[in-house]
């Protein structure tokens, strides 16, 4: 069932929004990091440029510790929290700069050890910005699959463990744009646009 479902999104081709798809063509572990810090609890059309002002100011943690946390602040406006937001990757950017020698970690364990990183940031960071094998769970995700019931979870740390003994690894990387993009534009949290799901014959919510 998954790997039907998986091919019938890719032939989907739904539009992918500009944070996301800016996102997918990262391939520097820095860049997704505080990209991702942007994104959290903030919608995409709102995340995007605010991820391209940010960039203007910085684009390494050498560059990005100097950056005043006003300055950055203004830049990153109107995304949530952004004074803080602005503070968290000054200081992050300084650790990574003068204790980790300039290096993101690849591991899981010590991303998360970075103030404000949970596991969806810390995943993310992985599979985008090191292509290891990593399954970035957000609300979208957690929320699809478990309206097909591939899973029963009550939240999205319980769906990335679930996740990870069920799916097959070779899904890992690319199960989060494209249930990101289904959930954007057709399985919506409210009032799914379920006729015209290319999915629909396989999720429970229609059985």
């Amino acid at each position: 069932m998954i790997d039907e479902v998986v091919q019938k999104l890719k032939e989907a081709k739904q539009p992918v929004s500009d944070f996301v798809h800016l996102m997918d063509t990262f391939r520097d572990p820095y860049l997704v990091l505080i990209s991702c810090i942007l994104s959290l609890r903030t919608n995409d059309r709102t995340t995007y440029p605010a991820t391209l002002r940010m960039l203007e100011l910085a684009k390494t943690p050498a560059e990005m510790k100097n950056v005043d946390a006003d300055k950055l602040a203004r830049a990153i406006y109107p995304v949530g929290f952004y004074e803080n937001k602005a503070k968290q990757i000054i200081e992050l950017s300084r650790q990574i700069d003068e204790e980790l020698g300039g290096k993101v970690p690849d591991e899981i364990e010590e991303l998360v050890k970075f103030k404000g990183v949970g596991r969806k940031t810390a995943n993310l960071v992985l599979a985008r910005g090191f292509n290891k094998p990593a399954i970035c769970v957000d609300v979208h995700v957690h929320r699809i699959f478990n309206r097909l019931g591939y899973i029963n979870t009550k939240n999205p740390e319980e769906t990335e463990f679930a996740l990870r003994k069920k799916l097959p690894q070779k899904y890992w990387i690319d199960i989060n744009t494209l249930l990101v993009t289904h959930g954007q534009n057709v399985c919506k949290p409210i009032k799914p646009n379920c006729t015209e799901c290319p999915i629909a014959e396989y999720c429970a919510k229609n059985i």
